[in-house]
């Protein structure tokens, strides 16, 4: 599995290198591409994005399957004394025979030095990495796990003390680190109720965990991370993009931001903040691709491709494509960087999943209600920055 990864990460590489080789010709015959150099570099954008999602894809094989081998073992190891299901799957199982009623999944906490711990994959896990697919928003938080939704306050600094001169028996004056207001984190509930056939669930053949797993995680992922994205922080999550502080603001000469604007967004943070481990890129796929024709004044290209860690680079930092983000438009915010775990989600409890036979009993269908209940704030917004487009 490693060296078939290892050769799909090489064949991006070359396909990267084309392209480049592409745009440098034009460049260095002043001209626009013809349209079918267009067409071409399209094909080339194309194959990133393909092989990207193909290693992605492979890298989650390849971890899943450790993890199975790992809980295998394990369980072959343990004797049971109770009759519990073994893994959340069964307990879906139990539920599509009507023998469980409610259930709520535990999440479990790995640490990043337990890779390949020989903990089950559960539905949970499943339905998360599910989500993330629509976005990355849950995976670049930093996430707070409450069992119940009351309200969560979290302080944060505005300001650091100062120091003075103070001469020879001159009194020393005060100076105190102020505070920024509490930032409150409640619970919004996001659901959805997803209905099977009493002939589904009775085909044998029918795999209800995959089933119930796609259609949840991409229900609640979706939206979920759109308001962890853009939410208003009105009756919703405050966005990531909506509590960014202002970075760099466009030319009025057009909408599409330069390399220049990039480099100028990356140092409006300030040092200390810049150098924080999870500082990145966040943008769109439309941006991302405005993004791979930039050069820097020495000519050189500002992106490059995902090798080791599997995350493409801009300007040496990782980038984050995000499709709850706004394209590359007049008057849109289309990119933000900085210390991204500076955003702060709250799940109260975990992913619910409740049936009913009584809700539809006239249309023969058993109801499977999914909810989840997430807030999200950044309680220091000089920590992210945003680029706004200039109006056109």
């Amino acid at each position: 599995m490693k060296e078939y990864i290892d050769r799909q990460v090489e064949q991006r590489q070359r396909a990267w290198e084309a392209a480049k080789a592409l745009l440098d010709t034009a460049a260095a015959e002043k001209r626009d591409l013809t349209s079918e150099e267009e067409a071409s570099y399209k094909k080339m954008n194309d194959e990133l994005n393909e092989r990207a999602a193909r290693i992605e894809a492979l890298k989650a094989d390849a971890e899943r399957e450790a993890k199975i081998e790992a809980a295998t073992r394990d369980i072959m190891g343990q004797v049971r004394t109770e009759k519990v299901p073994a893994f959340d799957a069964d307990v879906i199982r139990s539920m599509a025979r009507g023998e469980t009623r409610s259930y709520t999944f535990e999440q479990r906490d790995v640490v990043k030095t337990s890779t390949g711990a020989p903990v089950p994959t559960s539905f949970y896990n499943q339905v998360i990495e599910q989500a993330r697919l629509v976005g990355p928003m849950l995976e670049t938080s930093t996430t707070l796990r409450t069992a119940g939704g009351e309200n969560l306050q979290i302080p944060s600094q505005a300001g650091w003390s100062t120091a003075a001169i103070t001469g020879e028996g001159t009194a020393i004056s005060e100076s105190d680190p102020t505070f920024n207001s509490f930032i409150t984190l409640s619970a919004y509930k996001y659901s959805f109720l997803v209905q099977l056939s009493r002939e589904l669930i009775d085909d044998s053949g029918v795999d209800i965990l995959a089933f119930l797993a796609t259609q949840t995680g991409n229900a609640l992922g979706f939206k979920v991370n759109n308001d962890l994205t853009i939410g208003t922080g009105t009756n919703q999550p405050n966005g990531i993009v909506t509590a960014a502080g202002s970075g760099v603001t466009g030319t009025a000469s057009g909408p599409t931001f330069t390399a220049d604007n990039l480099i100028d967004l990356a140092y409006s943070l300030d040092g200390a903040a810049r150098r924080l481990p999870g500082v990145g890129w966040m943008m769109n796929t439309q941006s991302l691709g405005v993004v791979r024709k930039l050069k820097d004044n020495n000519g050189a290209y500002i992106f490059s491709p995902a090798l080791a860690d599997g995350n493409d680079r801009v300007l040496s930092y990782p980038v984050f494509e995000n499709p709850a983000m706004a394209s590359n438009a007049s008057a849109t915010k289309s990119v933000i960087f900085g210390h991204l775990p500076s955003y702060y989600v709250r799940m109260a409890g975990g992913l619910r999943l409740d049936r009913s036979d009584d809700y539809a009993f006239n249309a023969d269908l058993v109801t499977f209600r999914a909810s989840m209940r997430v807030d999200g704030n950044l309680p220091v917004t000089s920590h992210v920055k945003f680029y706004k487009n200039a109006n056109s």
